[in-house]
Parts: C-alpha cells; structure tokens; sequence
C-alpha cells in the first residue's frame, strides 16, 4: 500500500561534507568563531588538530559511552562558563547527541527536563558542527538526543529541528581506528535504525528509498569494514549507511527492536550498538509473518540465505551478526536470567516505539525474546 500521501517532514544538516579528509574543512567552514568548544570522548580528542580550529579552543573529552544527565550537566557547565560561538561534536553517537544538547540550551533558559519530548526546544543561537567518528547511530544527521536518567535508568529523549546540525562530516579515515567488533555491533545499529523504519507502521515511500540505500550499503561493506579497518571505501560506504540511518528516524523511527535494546543498555551497560545487534535477529523474525516482503528485501540485501521461515530467518540473521565478530548471548554480557522480566516490562512500557512495530508485542513476547537471546 503506498504512503506517499501522508504527511512527513525531513530535516538535514544544512551542508554535509563526506570522503576522505572531510575532517580539514571544518576549520575553513568554520570561519568568524573565535571561541569554539569541541565536544569529544577520550578516544576522539585524538582528531581534534585535524579539524584545523582556531582562537580560543575548549576541547571537552570526557563524555561517556552513555551520558547520564550528570556527565550531560557538567558538559553544559563547562561550555556555559567558556561563552562558545560554535559547537563541534566530534564521535560517536553519545558525543554528538550531548553536542546536541548543549548548543541548544548553554545559553537558554531551559533545562534538560523543560525540552524532554518533541518540539519543546525554543530556539538555538549557536552554530552546530557534527564530526562523526563512528558508523552507526547517524546522529549527526537527525533531530533527535538521548541521554540516560540515572534514577529511572530510562531514556530521556528530545526531539527537535533547532537540533539539527549546521554542517555534518563523514571522514572514513577518523573511523580507522574503530575496533572490528565495535565496527560490526554500529554497523549492525546502521542497518537497525534502517529496518525497524523500513517494517514500520508509519513507513513512508520517501523514507523506504533511504533505508533501502542504507541495508543495501551494510550488506556490501560492514564485512569489509570489520575485515580491514582501513578501507576506505567500505569506511565511508557504512558512514553513509549510518547518514541514511539517521534520516530515518526523524520522519519514521526505530520500533521494537531498539526499545528491547534500552534496557540492555542501561541496565548492562552494554554499547548501545552491541544492544541493538543482540535483539536484532529477534525482532526481525518476530516481525516476519506480518512484513514478509519488506523482510525479505532485507535478508536478500543482507545475503541471508534460506531464510523463508522465522526460525530460519533469525537464525540466518544471528550467524550474519555472529560471523562478524559479535557475542550474541547476554549471558556472556553478564546478565541475570532473573532480571529478563522487569527488563521486559520497561522495553514494553517505550510505547513511542513499540507503538510503531508492525506485530503487536505483549510483556510475555519480550521476555520470549531476552530469554531467546540468553
């Protein structure tokens, strides 16, 4: 059934710069700011000199792998007490969602808890560059953050266009030093973001082309990538895999795969990636007697073979993921079998993205799942 006649609205960084040494252009483009902030984790501070900034230059290297609100607060301490002109976040999906965050509201008179939801930020006066370091969340191009409730152990999510970057740059050579195993579970991320927005309920023609670019690029190039770091091609080719992801959500979302994820995340401390690619196999064959077409576009961009059946099909979709390198049982993640049901019942309770799977889930088909996935 087409979907062309409903209404969406996408938003894109303003300009984006994508190929090898895409990093250099950011001190040129980032002409008349005297008084950056760069916004980086520990690994990335390492490609800070490459963006060729200039003036006075505050790089921030401490946001965690999952910010809680307080690692976001000190972040947004340290850039209010500096007055940035421009913003740059430069890494992985973490990083540029507190980047996010902090343009928008160092300089506001909001808080973290007065823009939770959609549409709730008022404005931006600071410019936002988006340097991505990794290939999976596709944060630089979308409108959304997210930054963990260390109370709740829950997700805060905002949703806004004053969010969206000014300039968004995917350099493959700043992923080369990405493990294999990190390169697979983002780049399984990539793919999910593309998939659960592809098999959604409110799937639309416009964003179907994007996600179907996107599983395509994963299918050609995460091997690749896993296999040798340094190529560039595979390198950018997921980069762009990771953009179109990205796009995806913001007209479209993720469903139930990623809302089985958050609390592998929060609760395990797992990488969001790694989370994402565990449930993936799961919730794709779930979802298959409801989205049989769709689904088998995936499993033939992604070169699952004999997979016309849901044990066939998550078991295909499990040895994709487990060839690249990625541990698939959350029993080796440390997790506690006596734990699955309160996960179960936090994932079912993310209704702005269990409401949007394809195949209804009760709390017993969640726990089905994680104890599937154990």
């Amino acid at each position: 059934m087409s979907t062309m006649d409903r209404l969406i609205t996408i938003h894109q960084p303003k300009r984006l710069e994508i190929g090898v040494g895409a990093a250099a252009r950011v001190g040129d483009l980032a002409v008349g700011a005297t008084r950056p902030v760069v916004i980086a984790s520990g690994p990335t501070r390492q490609y800070v000199d490459r963006l060729g900034l200039s003036g006075d230059v505050l790089v921030i290297d401490d946001v965690p792998p999952e910010p809680d609100i307080p690692a976001f607060e000190a972040v947004l301490e340290a850039t209010r007490a500096h007055e940035p002109d421009l913003v740059v976040g430069l890494g992985g999906g973490s990083v540029l969602d507190i980047a996010k965050l902090v343009a928008a509201l160092w300089n506001a008179d909001q808080a973290l808890r007065d823009v939770a939801g959609p549409n709730k930020v008022s404005g931006r006066t600071t410019r936002l560059f988006q340097v991505a370091t990794t290939a999976g969340t596709g944060s630089e191009a979308g409108i959304r953050a997210l930054v963990t409730d260390p109370d709740t152990k829950s997700k805060v999510a905002v949703e806004s266009p004053h969010l969206i970057a000014d300039l968004a740059v995917l350099d493959p050579e700043l992923t080369y030093s990405v493990p294999p195993a990190v390169t697979a579970a983002t780049g399984v991320d990539a793919m999910a973001h593309c998939v659960e927005a592809f098999t959604n309920i409110k799937a639309h023609d416009l964003i179907d082309g994007y996600a179907r670019m996107g599983f395509s690029l994963v299918g050609k190039y995460l091997r690749r990538a896993v296999e040798d770091g340094t190529d560039s091609e595979a390198r950018a080719g997921m980069m762009l895999a990771s953009y179109y992801g990205g796009i995806c959500l913001g007209p479209v979302n993720t469903a139930a795969g990623h809302a089985l994820a958050y609390p592998l995340g929060t609760r395990l401390s797992l990488p969001h990636g790694l989370a994402n690619a565990i449930i993936f196999p799961h919730v794709l064959a779930y979802n298959l007697p409801v989205a049989p077409e769709k689904t088998a576009e995936v499993a033939d961009a992604l070169g699952l073979k004999n997979a016309g059946s849901q044990d066939a099909l998550k078991a295909a979709a499990f040895e994709f993921c487990r060839s690249l390198g990625i541990e698939m049982k959350l029993k080796a993640h440390g997790a506690d079998v006596d734990a699955l049901a309160g996960w179960a019942d936090e994932a079912h309770a993310i209704r702005r993205l269990m409401d949007n799977n394809p195949r209804d889930l009760a709390v017993s088909d969640v726990l089905a799942i994680y104890q599937d996935a154990y």
